[in-house]
């Protein structure tokens, strides 16, 4: 009866007569404890004003899920609506500038319906709005991937902090995920030696055989010190650092003097209740001279476009690959993100919404 009723109201609003709809959308009620459990949510209905003169009514098609929301919901006080970026489709505008039928990828969360005004875009997350350029025949899905959040994290993650130049080489964890597979691609474009650690055999195989890392390693069952001296006999210039933990303090130990560390997060302790005990850094850091700096995407919003556009020329000129992990339907978006939590993805996680 509900996908009656939000049909009736979209015709109406194509038409031209501006009508009412309901949103569903994810509400926290409960901070998380260990992994995200659906109890820790509730899915409550929203019935839409009419549109103001300026602003877009869109319809979510793709919802992001990603490791960072994890961690920063414990800052938001409860009950509170879920972060999130997704690729929504418009489906009633009164701007000029955004057609129906055209696609945005923004921080509108986990939702639905939205209306906004494109000029003062919510202030939910990472992801600036913006129209979707025509990327076919690649899915939309890439808005959230490496031609939205995740890439332009490993564009400006790689390119302004860590600076490698040509021969030099890269380490990164996580290095089969959304962040990390599109940094070591951009590692190889740039002319460098791109080392990565996963949590998989077949995701190092993907990394090796498909992305062309120079080599990957399964860091549950490696020793990670051997790893490095047999893959990188140059020791490290550069870490991409999305894990954190033992792991981290190993390959900065190992890494060339006036190394740069660009550090992303900390997927390895997101779920922990008690966080782990590492090797302490500061000998590293300070003998070694390292540069260590951790950095939010979003410091490059007034930049976002000159990212998605370099990634999309890699992409044409096939210098750059991508996989997805999709998940179907929003009644499934803990699941979701539960999985990404335990590495099940290979490439950029999304959902489905239909």
């Amino acid at each position: 009866m509900a996908n009656k009723i939000v049909l009736s109201i979209t015709k109406r609003l194509y038409s031209g007569s501006v009508g009412r709809i309901q949103a569903e959308k994810y509400v926290l009620t409960k901070h998380f404890s260990g992994e995200p459990k659906k109890s820790d949510f509730k899915i409550v209905y929203e019935e839409l004003p009419e549109l103001s003169d300026g602003e877009i009514l869109t319809e979510a098609e793709y919802l992001s899920v990603d490791p960072y929301m994890r961690a920063y919901m414990i800052g938001y006080k409860l009950p509170t609506d879920m972060i999130g970026g997704q690729v929504a489709r418009i489906i009633a505008s009164r701007n000029k500038n955004y057609p129906v039928g055209a696609y945005v990828a923004g921080s509108f969360g986990w939702r639905t319906h939205t209306i906004c005004n494109p000029n003062k875009p919510p202030n939910m997350g990472f992801l600036p709005l913006n129209m979707l350029p025509d990327i076919s025949p690649h899915p939309v899905s890439l808005g959230l991937g490496i031609l939205g959040m995740p890439g332009n994290t490993a564009y400006f993650g790689l390119k302004e902090i860590c600076k490698p130049q040509r021969g030099e080489t890269i380490v990164i964890t996580g290095a089969a995920g959304a962040v990390g597979s599109h940094v070591g691609q951009i590692g190889k474009i740039l002319g460098c030696r791109v080392v990565g650690f996963a949590g998989s055999d077949e995701k190092c195989e993907y990394l090796e055989k498909e992305l062309k890392f120079d080599r990957a390693f399964n860091y549950k069952t490696v020793d990670i010190k051997a790893a490095l001296r047999e893959s990188a006999p140059n020791r490290v210039d550069c870490y991409f650092d999305n894990v954190g933990g033992e792991i981290s303090s190993t390959i900065m130990s190992y890494m060339n003097k006036n190394g740069r560390v660009a550090v992303c997060g900390s997927i390895s302790s997101y779920n922990d209740a008690v966080l782990p005990k590492v090797t302490i850094l500061q000998p590293a850091i300070v003998f070694k001279e390292l540069k260590v700096e951790g950095f939010l995407v979003n410091r490059w919003a007034d930049r976002w476009s000159e990212g998605i556009k370099a990634n999309l020329a890699w992409l044409r000129e096939g210098k750059l690959q991508y996989q997805e992990k999709v998940y179907h339907g929003f009644d499934n978006m803990v699941e979701a993100l539960v999985g990404i939590l335990r590495g099940e993805n290979i490439g950029k996680a999304v959902v489905k919404v239909k």
